[in-house]
């Protein structure tokens, strides 16, 4: 006698999408501040603003915010079991912006809506284009994004009639960039980074060789992961990953930009909030024991309508691995869709920094 059950859930397959399908993703996540400790240990994360409540608080915070990158993965790890758990490999991201900031104590939810399908031409997997949000226990947006994600197919019988790609935004413009009206830049206090390079002191095009590397064990990003509850099989499940192409597990694409973003500190101390992503490529896969190093460019900077204490700067954060700086520096500049085999993260994103005063 067969007791056999189906109770599992494989997870959405490339064939099981469809334009328009709405999906309110399970597993609310409460953050802690215990969540932020980790964080730290597993990044170096050294911004004062999500180290300090004081620091915070003097700014107009209510306490110290959530990382911006931490709301983001946990956010982002919720939509895995429906979206990218039977993934090839994440993609990219664009209009991403980071609406309010959330705090300890706070709940994320998050929900999704498919807005693109394009079969690949080996009939084996497609990529799915999806517009994700999420919200606080107050039904407050805090955080929205699209990404592109390759998914496997289950059933190569099946065939998608219509590709559709959608329209994206090259950047999230000046205008709707979510500033935030209770902040005070004037507050800021440079002592706290012993850095005094603000808004002024940079200049477009000019290029930041980030100091430091870090390596990424195997244990740091799967420990990592788990926090993000980011369940998706390419980043866990070693013996599978054995019978790929790659022949071991994937560092999570998030965790990678984290590390990089993270590394970016030395030169872009003052840095205050995360604005808007406006564009991310993982342009090589990262593994455990990689090292990574990181490198930003500033691609240009705006003043800020009717504030005089903050401004705005878009920049480019170039990730890579295993690489001197010498023989980096000889690759640049680095052109789009022909990254060499080192370069893991061409990231285009948007910061919030203080002003000089007076």
């Amino acid at each position: 006698m067969n007791n056999t059950t189906q109770k599992i859930n494989e997870g959405n397959f490339f064939e099981d999408f469809s334009i328009g399908q709405e999906i309110i993703h399970a597993t609310p996540r409460t953050i802690t501040d215990g969540d932020s400790s980790l964080y730290i240990a597993l990044t170096g994360n050294r911004h004062p603003i999500a180290s300090a409540s004081t620091v915070a608080e003097s700014l107009g915070y209510i306490n110290r915010p959530i990382d911006d990158l931490l709301v983001f993965h946990i956010a982002f790890g919720k939509t895995v079991p429906e979206i990218s758990v039977n993934a090839v490999a994440n993609l990219g991201y664009a209009n991403v912006r980071f609406i309010n900031p959330i705090y300890a104590n706070d709940t994320v939810y998050t929900k999704s809506i498919i807005i693109g399908l394009k079969e690949n031409s080996n009939k084996k997997s497609g990529i799915v284009y999806v517009h994700s949000t999420a919200f606080n226990q107050k039904n407050e947006e805090i955080l929205s994004w699209i990404r592109w994600v390759m998914v496997h197919k289950k059933d190569m019988n099946i065939t998608l009639q219509k590709n559709v790609i959608p329209e994206l935004p090259e950047l999230v413009s000046l205008d709707k960039l979510p500033i935030p009206s209770f902040f005070n830049g004037n507050a800021f206090n440079t002592r706290w980074t012993k850095s005094e390079n603000l808004w002024e002191h940079y200049k477009k095009g000019e290029v930041i060789f980030h100091p430091s590397g870090m390596t990424i064990s195997n244990t740091d990003h799967t420990l990592a992961t788990k926090l993000y509850q980011n369940n998706a099989r390419l980043h866990f499940d070693d013996f599978l990953m054995k019978k790929t192409s790659m022949g071991q597990r994937l560092v999570y694409g998030g965790h990678v930009i984290s590390i990089c973003k993270n590394l970016s500190y030395d030169g872009l101390e003052n840095s205050i909030a995360i604005l808007a992503i406006n564009g991310g490529t993982h342009s090589n896969p990262t593994f455990g024991n990689d090292t990574l190093y990181a490198a930003t460019e500033i691609l240009d900077k705006w003043e800020i309508p009717h504030r005089s204490d903050v401004g705005a700067l878009r920049l480019r954060l170039i990730g890579y691995k295993n690489m001197e700086l010498s023989e980096f520096k000889k690759i640049m500049p680095i052109e789009k869709q022909n990254y060499q085999e080192h370069i893991v993260l061409d990231l285009d994103y948007t910061i919030l920094m203080p002003r000089k005063k007076g």
